[in-house]
């Protein structure tokens, strides 16, 4: 029998490395370990700077000190907060995506030393990022902080994508991702080995950027690169791609020591902590609830029967405590950990949107922010081919409607907007929502038994425990309308008047789906 296992006394008096502290993700596990862990060291956190903030310290201050992921903490222990920032909070200017994170070798020496443990959460989690750009962080600069972990013998915790599964079907377990189409050569320790792809992606990048001077047009010719190699290897797009390859990159760079990898699916608001619904930014089911409450789409292509997955963020932040106190209390190995709800607590696309549709027409008048009216229809899932069609419709009527329109000089027709930001859910979303397997977390639920039922009640996990009408029904829509839109602004009589014949969003962002009216900016995990 495995001997049990202690979060507080595993981190007790350590020093942890986090990644991607100015991401949704990063922030929830910084809250729990300051709130839930004050036992520890020293948190460390890696910032880029940016054009608005010189410095790492700066950009915390700024963005993460000040985000409302912390007012409960500033509410019970405000003192304590303020204390653990000055004092606990070490920020350091550095950039993953750079050998030794752009310091000098001697700052990344020491950097190493006094540091016990990594937790990499730095990710571009846009579906549809250039591929040099979405190489770079989400699967080079894995082995930048790999290198990191390996001078000090400090375990890696590296968060991942249960998506990683990419085009393959049934049950997904938590183990290494067999590629479902292009082979890609598998070493004799487990890990595929990436050498030839890389050096063959680097050299079709350079290709591009030598054929294409425009920035514009290189951007979109890098993209579309990506989503070619993406589905032609067996993914659907370039970040389930890219995020594969990092985890081969982590598990080539730390064999022989502490490497855990966490899948967590399709992360959402919070549960529990630290406050019900906290969330920021608009993540995957949003953009498609969003684009539903300001009356921009009422069908998109999905498999009503199918499960889709959706996990609180809270019960991810809980997931990468528990590897970590693992890591740093057992022996080394490479483990892998997918927190995800489709075999514990199952629930199908159709419910999904029942429950939302259910709560939208009872209470939508609670979500100012969210509803600017009462949802006038219902919304619908169809198969794909029924999609095509309805789309080649819409594309008519809208088209002829448009023209009239602008003859008119009355500008473009609201329903061909519709029509556009239909179709770019559908490119965008439609394989998070059709899956065809179902993720297990069999490991992560026996590593929870390893701790005592105080931890595991403090560290939650077990997505058994869900209740999908209190969370999507309530918590995640209240949640979506504090936290993540903005106050509606007031309008003049004469804008209201404008807006009543014309659209009231914008066109969704394709990149991140962020730009709907009255969005906060997405962020990265």
């Amino acid at each position: 029998m495995k001997p049990a296992l202690n979060v507080r006394a595993a981190l007790s008096g350590k020093r942890v490395l986090l990644t991607g502290s100015t991401g949704f993700l990063a922030k929830v596990v910084l809250e729990k370990l300051i709130r839930s862990v004050p036992e520890i060291g020293a948190i460390v956190l890696l910032i880029r700077a940016s054009e608005r903030h010189a410095d790492a310290r700066q950009r915390f201050e700024r963005e993460i000190a000040s985000s409302s992921v912390f007012d409960r903490l500033r509410a019970e222990q405000g003192d304590y907060l303020q204390a653990f920032f000055a004092e606990r909070i070490e920020c350091v200017t550095g950039e993953v995506t750079a050998p030794c994170f752009g310091l000098p070798l001697a700052e990344f020496n020491a950097l190493a030393q006094r540091v016990d443990l990594v937790i990499n959460a730095a990710a571009s989690v846009n579906f549809r990022e250039a591929l040099d750009e979405a190489l770079a962080i989400n699967a080079l600069s894995v082995q930048h902080i790999a290198e990191l972990a390996r001078r000090n013998h400090a375990p890696l915790v590296q968060i991942s994508t249960c998506y990683v599964n990419g085009y393959q079907r049934g049950a997904m377990h938590e183990q290494n991702v067999t590629p479902a189409r292009a082979s890609i050569p598998r070493h004799a320790e487990g890990y595929y080995d990436l050498h030839k792809l890389l050096q063959q992606l680097q050299h079709r990048i350079a290709t591009v950027r030598a054929e294409t001077p425009d920035p514009q047009q290189r951007e979109r010719r890098l993209t579309e690169l990506g989503i070619a190699e993406a589905n032609y290897h067996g993914w659907n797009d370039t970040y389930t791609f890219t995020k594969w390859m990092g985890e081969q990159l982590a598990i080539q760079a730390m064999r022989g020591r502490a490497l855990t990898i966490v899948r967590p699916s399709i992360i959402e608001s919070t549960l529990q902590e630290p406050v019900p619904g906290w969330i920021e930014g608009v993540k995957v089911a949003d953009a498609i609830i969003l684009a539903y409450a300001r009356g921009k789409t009422s069908f998109f292509p999905a498999r009503a029967q199918e499960v889709v997955d959706i996990i609180p963020a809270d019960m991810v932040a809980n997931s990468v405590l528990l590897a970590a106190a693992e890591a740093l209390q057992d022996m080394p190995a490479t483990r892998i950990y997918q927190a995800c709800t489709g075999s514990s607590r199952p629930i199908t696309v159709g419910a999904v949107i029942e429950l939302i549709q259910h709560e939208a027409q009872r209470n939508w008048q609670q979500y100012e922010r969210l509803f600017y009216q009462q949802p006038k229809h219902a919304f619908r899932v169809v198969s794909r081919p029924v999609f095509l069609l309805m789309l080649r419709a819409m594309r008519l009527g809208a088209g002829g409607w448009s023209a009239l329109r602008t003859l008119l000089g009355a500008g473009e027709s609201p329903q061909l907007e519709a029509l556009r930001t239909t179709q770019l859910l559908a490119l965008t979303f439609s394989f998070y929502t059709a899956p065809r397997y179902i993720f297990q977390n069999r490991a992560l639920m026996a590593l929870a038994q390893r701790f005592s039922s105080e931890e595991r009640q403090c560290f939650e996990v077990d997505t058994g425990r869900i209740d999908w009408r209190a969370y999507l029904g309530r918590i995640h829509m209240a949640g979506l309308n504090r936290y993540a839109l903005r106050p509606r602004a007031p309008k003049s009589v004469e804008a209201r008047a404008a807006s009543a014949s014309a659209s009231t969003t914008t066109p969704l962002n394709q990149s991140s789906v962020s730009a709907v009216d009255s969005a906060a900016p997405a962020s990265p995990l």
